[in-house]
């Protein structure tokens, strides 16, 4: 009697083949079982149809309502290779299911972190400006260059979220400075006290931070909750670093905050993206700005399908996943992440 091998199916849109199947990666889901593939768009209902009483993983953001979990008697996985959570599925009943829905969140982690050290030093020591100057012949050197300069060395940080991404930063932070304070409303203070971090409300952390991270997801209940009041807050000429969701800041707050002058901006993520031409944020000054930039990198991909191919083979294997972000089901469902 024959066997039918395990049924993979990938339908990662907006990632590219290139960003998630490449030689090495298809050759070691093809040993753990048939590969289904879709790149382009989202794949057509007939398709997703035509499979859904087979598949035993869906690698990517296929809609599955309660309807097609059903339908998917065999199904053990859902790996999401962006790093958010849609809310085309039903998270609690696939919990309800056993069918394991994870997110490839921790593989971006990283890189990203490493920009938001990077912006935050290169704000601070104001080398766009001090590169500007040089090439116009305007540079001073030594003290006298270093005018408006300041230091992340033993400066008061404060961190808006402490996700994947929070987790990934505070290492980098530590051999420059003890004080990190956090604000993240979904983790409790005994957790983060262990972890070696100051808990605090978040309109204590804002007057008191010299580094302002915003690291925190959009959802249902957090959307522009950095107000014009609360940005306002944030103590004179403080570097403020934006690279999670610009849907949780009044984005238009936050540039004029930077035009004034008050406030140093680094800004990765966007309302609108791509950015139109035309967009106001592209005449305001005292911000550095890059077009989503900071996860984006072969090594954050690499680290995306090495993880996916030892979740799948874990879960293939009925033995948990051990790389991937669990989706927890109240939280995923508040999720408003592009």
């Amino acid at each position: 009697m024959t066997v039918m091998r395990p049924l993979i199916f990938m339908d990662p849109f907006p990632r590219t083949e290139a960003m998630v199947l490449t030689h090495d990666a298809e050759e070691a889901l093809r040993g753990m079982g048939r590969l289904v593939t879709h790149f382009g768009s989202r794949a057509p209902d007939e398709l997703v149809e035509s499979i859904l009483d087979e598949v035993a993983v869906i690698i990517g953001q296929t809609a599955m309502d309660r309807a097609r979990l059903d339908r998917a008697v065999n199904l053990k996985a859902i790996v999401n290779v962006k790093a958010n959570w849609e809310p085309n599925i039903d998270y609690g009943y696939a919990q309800a299911r056993g069918i394991h829905v994870l997110s490839a969140a921790p593989a971006m982690a990283p890189a990203v972190a490493e920009f938001c050290l990077g912006q935050a030093i290169n704000l601070a020591r104001g080398l766009v400006a001090a590169d500007a100057d040089f090439r116009a012949g305007t540079e001073r050197y030594g003290i006298a260059g270093n005018g408006t300069a300041y230091s992340l060395f033993n400066a008061p940080v404060g961190l808006i979220g402490y996700g994947n991404l929070g987790r990934a930063l505070v290492p980098l932070l530590r051999p420059f400075t003890d004080q990190i304070a956090v604000h993240d409303p979904f983790l409790s203070d005994a957790f983060l006290e262990g972890e070696g971090l100051e808990p605090m409300p978040l309109d204590d952390l804002l007057p008191t931070s010299r580094f302002v991270f915003l690291l925190a997801g959009a959802t249902s209940e957090n959307e522009g909750f950095l107000t014009a009041e609360r940005l306002a807050a944030i103590p004179d000429d403080a570097s403020v670093i934006l690279a999670s969701r610009a849907e949780v800041v009044d984005f238009k707050a936050l540039l004029g905050e930077a035009q004034r002058g008050r406030l140093r901006v680094a800004i990765d993520v966007f309302p609108e993206e791509p950015v139109p031409v035309e967009d106001a944020a592209r005449q305001t000054d005292n911000a550095l700005f890059s077009a989503h930039l900071a996860g984006g990198m072969e090594a954050s991909y690499a680290r995306i399908r090495a993880m996916m191919i030892d979740d799948v083979r874990q879960i293939l294997a009925g033995l948990p996943p051990m790389h991937l972000q669990r989706a927890e089901p109240r939280l995923a469902a508040m999720a408003r992440s592009r």
